[in-house]
């Protein structure tokens, strides 16, 4: 009886909503094809995959590779950097898209903040391969920012690109620079909604812009940062492969080395596409289960969630 009930309302809706389901049907189409059908292929995981037995036709060895890659030197080494890496760019690069839209929000003259606006999102539409050759004539050894550390008390004639110590200040910066004003673009959305009464109202009771940004404007967009800081958290374990292996080099692989890195040179290099999977797939779950944690915390704490 539900069933029909339900069928029932689905045909209902379907017909009086028909034309924003046909809108939504390439969306649909595209996660089943590119997001769902791949994970038919993970089951390589759990094999010794041979491309000319086929998936079924391979050998099964359960969690072999896994085993192996929690085993293994590079374990721990691409862990921490992948969290180190990761972290930084959350505690340090997740808050300047706010304050930076805070910032735009006082300005008053609006030239100068459309000016403005435009010329940090700039950066975003550069490609990532355009990026990182900037990044990389930026700190070689004749480049300014390296003449600027130098002049600091940095190392003098070398390419801070070869320093393990400097790649995660160069990856960290470099993100902020490249997003910070497309990061922007949702706050500065949910700041006009706020309700302009309440600063009328905090004006009267002799309130300063910064006590009405701490008590009117920060709760105002409180639950688009949440929703946000849980999409982050959501992909912790996911430091983009593409514009580490344009910045990298093996002389810095114990601080640039991370899991999408390790899984491109075993499957795509070495060829092990059972042992890069198992590695890939062990970095899905932990995703998984940090966002389902943090998820269910900040309903509880904060009513507000992705689900």
């Amino acid at each position: 009886m539900k069933k029909s009930t339900f069928f029932k309302r689905l045909c209902k809706d379907l017909k009086k909503y028909s034309g924003i389901y046909i809108l939504f049907l390439p969306v649909l189409i595209y996660y089943l094809l590119f997001c769902y059908k791949p994970m038919y292929g993970l089951v390589i995981a759990f094999k010794d995959f041979r491309p000319g037995l086929g998936i079924w036709g391979s050998e099964w060895v359960g969690f072999r590779h896994f085993k192996d890659f929690f085993e293994s030197y590079y374990f721990g080494r691409v862990l921490k950097n992948t969290l180190v890496i990761s972290l930084s760019s959350l505690i340090i690069g997740f808050p300047m898209p706010i304050i930076f839209a805070l910032l735009l929000n006082e300005i008053k003259n609006d030239k100068f903040k459309r000016i403005t606006q435009t010329i940090s999102y700039m950066p975003h539409f550069i490609s990532m391969v355009v990026m990182c050759g900037m990044i990389t004539l930026f700190v070689s050894d004749k480049g300014f920012i390296t003449e600027i550390v130098t002049f600091f008390g940095g190392p003098e004639g070398i390419s801070l690109l070869n320093k393990s110590e400097f790649y995660v200040p160069i990856h960290v910066i470099s993100g902020i620079w490249k997003d910070l004003g497309w990061g922007s673009i949702i706050y500065l959305a949910a700041l006009s909604g706020v309700d302009q009464e309440l600063y009328e109202a905090a004006k009267i009771d002799g309130a300063n812009r910064w006590k009405q940004t701490i008590h009117i404007t920060l709760p105002g967009i409180a639950g688009t940062i949440i929703i946000m800081l849980l999409l982050r958290i959501g992909g912790i374990m996911n430091v983009g492969h593409e514009k580490i292996l344009l910045l990298y080099n093996p002389g810095i692989y114990d601080t640039a080395d991370v899991i999408s890195t390790f899984v491109y040179r075993k499957g795509l290099q070495n060829f092990e596409w059972s042992y890069s999977s198992a590695v890939g797939m062990f970095n899905s779950v932990i995703n998984l289960i940090l966002v389902l944690t943090f998820n269910k915390i900040s309903k509880k704490v904060t009513e507000i969630g992705l689900w």
